[in-house]
């Protein structure tokens, strides 16, 4: 089940910045703290965000909505501690994967 919540926090961070969703890479994570600045390298100062979705399900089914609506990223990671949902604007340097 999608949190529309966290769907909605996430689409309008992404709306503020203003670049387009194809911009912004959405993930799942355990720790998305080090995901974003450690995986990914993402400026602690850049545009990124971050929500506890709850449970690995709602985690996943919201990071495939935003997928769907032209968000980077894809499924398939994590495990049964994956409940954070995260996003942020794709810059040179940063790892998008």
């Amino acid at each position: 089940m999608v949190n529309n919540t966290i769907a909605n926090d996430i689409k309008a961070h992404a709306d503020r910045e203003g670049s387009g969703y194809r911009n912004w890479y959405c993930g799942i994570a355990a720790d998305p703290d080090q995901r974003l600045f450690n995986n990914h390298n993402v400026p602690e100062g850049g545009w990124w965000i971050k929500r506890d979705a709850g449970s690995e399900q709602t985690a996943r089914d919201t990071e495939d909505y935003l997928v769907g609506l032209g968000f980077d990223g894809g499924g398939g990671g994590g495990d049964y501690s994956t409940i954070h949902v995260y996003a942020y604007k794709k810059i040179p340097g940063v790892t998008n994967e």
